[in-house]
């Protein structure tokens, strides 16, 4: 894992139990934006995303951490295996850390404005929008969001009413008592750059793992939702709808679960035998 020293700005890279303590960012990728070979070369100032990585830096500076990881410079992404590796890990990531700063750049400061434009203005942000930042939302322990001056909006805690507003998770602080439709309707909205990353930004939440194969598009997700069945016995995953059916028993993308948000887990019949996969498909016993 590489980290961001916040006072020299140099990449420092650690491994197993040796990883310090660190703060992580969680942004919406915009123009420009400081890569790991920017950091390497010497470039990095010359990027439009270096007052991020400078004013984050600063500001975890400022609250005591010394080392810092973005997902922009922090990664090599030339290297697929390397990739591979952080986006399968990342979930864990977000959630060991100490501290993850949400930058919000389109949230203007709250000085600005009267309080209750400051709502609209968080609850509408692109942010919320992103596929990448639920697991940032749901992962970290402390989550504390930022205005486009960094300074604080608030936290998870004390914003959570407003979060739920903007994302419809009722189980901000459990979400692991959710089931798979509600977690599946969490990101219903949410878009990706890749359409691939749309399940693979999905993987950590779940808890699972796979191969990334970009260039697979939509099957992607058929993938994932085969890999949560091998280790779960959750049927809400077939709680999904969309106009036009084409017979499938596994939804097409994470947008056919966009009303199954209020889908519970039942525990009707838990002698039945779990599910197998065979050459033919799924296989699954139901009562009549």
């Amino acid at each position: 894992m590489r980290l961001i020293h916040t006072t020299t700005l140099q990449l420092q890279e650690f491994f197993g139990e040796a990883v310090p303590r660190y703060a992580i960012l969680s942004h919406r990728w915009e123009d420009d934006e400081v890569t790991f070979q920017d950091l390497v070369n010497g470039e990095a100032k010359s990027r439009a995303g270096w007052m991020k990585v400078l004013s984050c830096c600063q500001k975890s500076k400022g609250d005591g951490w010394t080392y810092l990881w973005i997902d922009s410079c922090c990664i090599d992404k030339t290297s697929s295996a390397e990739l591979s590796e952080a986006i399968n890990t990342m979930f864990e990531w977000y959630e060991r850390s100490q501290m993850c700063y949400a930058y919000l750049s389109d949230v203007p400061p709250a000085t600005n404005f009267s309080k209750s434009a400051q709502r609209t203005f968080f609850i509408q942000s692109q942010w919320f929008t992103r596929g990448w930042t639920l697991q940032e939302l749901l992962a970290p322990r402390w989550v504390e969001f930022l205005a486009s001056d960094w300074s604080e909006i608030g936290t998870k805690s004390s914003l959570a009413g407003l979060i739920s507003v903007a994302t419809r998770i009722k189980h901000l602080f459990n979400y692991r008592s959710a089931s798979i439709a509600q977690k599946m309707s969490w990101a219903s909205t949410r878009q990706t750059t890749r359409v691939e990353d749309g399940a693979y930004c999905l993987m950590g939440l779940f808890e699972v793992n796979m191969p990334l194969l970009y260039g697979e598009g939509m099957n992607a997700f058929l993938r994932l939702q085969l890999q949560i069945l091998s280790q779960n016995d959750d049927e809400t995953i077939f709680a999904w709808e969309r106009e036009r059916s084409d017979g499938g028993l596994l939804a097409p993308s994470p947008t056919c679960f966009q009303n199954a948000g209020n889908m519970e887990i039942g525990n009707f019949d838990s002698f039945r035998p779990p599910f197998t996969m065979t050459n033919k498909g799924l296989c699954l016993e139901l009562y009549l």
